[in-house]
C-alpha cells in the first residue's frame, strides 16, 4: 500500500472512530457531528481507493462526483451511489443554522458509512482491528 492511501485511511479511521463515539452517547447527542464524521469517512476512504489506484481526488468533497472516479477501479462500487449522494449532504449544509440532523438520520448515516467503509477496507487488503469496539456489526 502506498504511503498516501495508508495516511488517507489514518484520516477515514480518525472519523469513523469520533461518528462511532459521538453515535453512542446518550445526554446531549450531536446527530449533526455523526452525520458529518460518516461523510468525511467516506470521503477519505474514496480519495484513499483513488490515490492507490494511481487516480487524482483533487479536492471533491462531493461524495457522488468522488465516486464517478473511483468507477474506474471498482465498477461494483455502483451499489452505493445512493448511500454517497445521501452522505454528501453532511458535508456542509448541516454544520450551519438552518439545517439539523435528527436521530434517524444519523443511524442511517452511521449505517451507510459502515457499509462502504467494509467494501473500501476489503478492497485495499486492510485487516479489521481486532479491538471488538472498533469492528463493524
Amino acid at each position: 500500500m502506498k504511503p498516501l492511501t495508508a495516511e488517507w485511511i489514518d484520516k477515514a479511521e480518525s472519523d469513523f472512530a469520533v461518528m462511532t463515539r459521538e453515535s453512542r452517547v446518550r445526554k446531549h447527542p450531536a446527530f449533526d457531528v455523526v452525520c458529518f464524521h460518516a461523510q468525511q469517512c467516506i470521503e477519505k476512504y474514496l480519495k484513499a481507493r483513488l490515490c492507490e489506484a494511481d487516480f487524482e481526488a483533487g479536492r471533491l468533497h462531493d461524495l457522488v462526483a468522488l465516486l464517478d472516479r473511483v468507477l474506474a477501479c471498482e465498477p461494483l462500487w455502483e451499489v452505493f451511489r445512493a448511500d454517497c449522494a445521501y452522505l454528501s449532504d453532511f458535508a456542509v449544509a448541516y454544520r450551519y443554522p438552518g439545517e439539523s440532523s435528527s436521530r434517524e438520520q444519523a443511524r442511517d448515516a452511521v449505517k451507510r458509512c459502515r457499509r462502504i467503509r467494509l467494501v473500501a477496507r476489503q478492497s485495499m487488503g486492510v485487516r479489521e482491528d481486532p479491538d471488538p469496539r472498533a469492528r463493524d456489526s
